[in-house]
């Protein structure tokens, strides 16, 4: 009999631990179950965010390349569908369709065909009623502000995975300069201004209108394209400058500085960067003045820098962004230009040219002012916009994923 009962335990107890076994494989595999659920949802969650991703590096490469203008337009709204060229939406007013520019079959889901939600999107921040534009000035104690600096963009992306979805805005400018500009125009050798030539050093508006003429409290130019801070000489030279003819300058703290030291070793201390860095930037070497001279662009006709061996020509036309000419310059027609143009040989003017920004001449003989009509405004923004306009790169204020 006591045999026959411990049989019975015996066998109540196996039992009971392949009931335990079994109800742990069962929890088992329902946490297996839950657990590949939990880790497809947070990787496709992940691939998500990585799509958005791409549709923001989208974006700001169609800005980099022109494509979506930095006009200055506080309407302006520019849209991305994933579509071919030829059929993107109509858009209205103020509105620019652009067709991704993703290769062919290999389209990532950060944007629509139509005009829905959740298309990849690049405006202006601005104020409530898109009447003015937000900048950003390094510069200032509270760099966002409405009147300098580089505009902001706000960029939005949706990037999709299966169901998950992640929707991200970057706020981003394109990459600021630290420029070191010591007059409109600075040169190295003696400078002779006569004829019409102006130059002014008080800082102007990147939108003055181009042939504004005139000195600071001589002319138009003084209201209302002129700012409040930030002037600087009308000239500067490491010689004598001397004055002639109508030609005349204006600047603060004084109109010129002569016989001075310190020019440039080259363009890269103007810009603020290295040597190494400079030439990195700005690519390889030209041997003609590209029609038109817009862009970041650098002149050399042997590949030999500095030796101010070139000879260029400007026939006229209207350009903005950076040229850089290892060699001399003479600018014949009209020419108008916003931005920086450095100069290592000699220049000349036979036209009627005018320069928003900043002009440097290094020079091989003193730079002579006789011909032509030539008028620099010196502007601080003209030339630190325009190189980050065509500069390439892009420094982002905030990034924020959106319900």
């Amino acid at each position: 009999m006591l045999l026959a009962n411990e049989r019975g335990i015996a066998l109540i107890m196996a039992l009971l631990v392949l009931f335990a076994v079994s109800i742990l494989s069962v929890g088992l595999l329902i946490s297996l179950s839950i657990e590949t659920k939990i880790a497809g949802h947070s990787m496709r969650h992940a691939q998500a965010m990585n799509v958005a991703e791409a549709g923001i590096a989208e974006a700001l490469s169609r800005i980099r390349n022109g494509d979506i203008p930095n006009n200055l337009n506080p309407l302006m709204t520019a849209k991305i569908f994933n579509a071919v060229p030829g059929s993107v939406p109509v858009l209205g007013a103020n509105q620019i369709a652009l067709a991704t520019g993703q290769p062919a079959g290999q389209w990532l889901d950060y944007s629509r065909a139509t005009d829905v939600g959740d298309v990849l999107t690049v405006r202006y921040k601005t104020d409530a009623a898109r009447t003015v534009i937000y900048r950003y000035d390094p510069n200032l104690a509270s760099p966002i502000n409405y009147q300098t600096g580089f505009p902001i963009f706000v960029v939005t992306a949706t990037g999709r995975r299966g169901a998950e979805s992640r929707r991200v805005q970057a706020e981003v400018i394109q990459r600021p300069f630290n420029i070191k500009v010591e007059a409109a125009l600075a040169a190295q050798q003696g400078i002779d201004f006569s004829g019409n030539s102006s130059v002014c050093g008080y800082n102007h508006n990147m939108d003055t209108p181009a042939y504004t003429d005139g000195v600071h409290g001589g002319g138009p130019c003084e209201i209302p394209w002129e700012l409040n801070s930030g002037n600087i000489p009308g000239a500067w030279s490491e010689s004598n400058i001397t004055t002639g003819g109508s030609a005349n300058q204006a600047g603060d703290p004084m109109s010129k500085e002569e016989n001075q030291a310190g020019f440039y070793a080259g363009p890269w201390e103007a810009l603020g960067l290295t040597q190494a860095e400079f030439f990195s930037w700005v690519g390889a070497p030209r041997a003609l003045v590209p029609t038109p001279p817009t862009g970041v662009h650098y002149m050399d006709n042997d590949g030999i820098t500095q030796n101010q061996s070139g000879d260029w020509p400007i026939h006229g036309g209207n350009g903005e962004g950076l040229l850089y000419f290892d060699g001399d310059v003479s600018i014949n027609g009209n020419f108008t230009f916003r931005g920086l143009i450095y100069i290592e040989g000699d220049l000349q003017v036979n036209g009627n040219c005018w320069i928003l920004g900043a002009l440097i001449v290094k020079g091989k003989e003193r730079v002579k002012l006789a011909n032509g009509d030539m008028t620099v405004l010196y502007s601080k923004d003209a030339v630190t916009m325009n190189l980050a306009k065509f500069g390439g790169q892009f420094l982002t204020l905030s990034w924020t994923e959106l319900p």
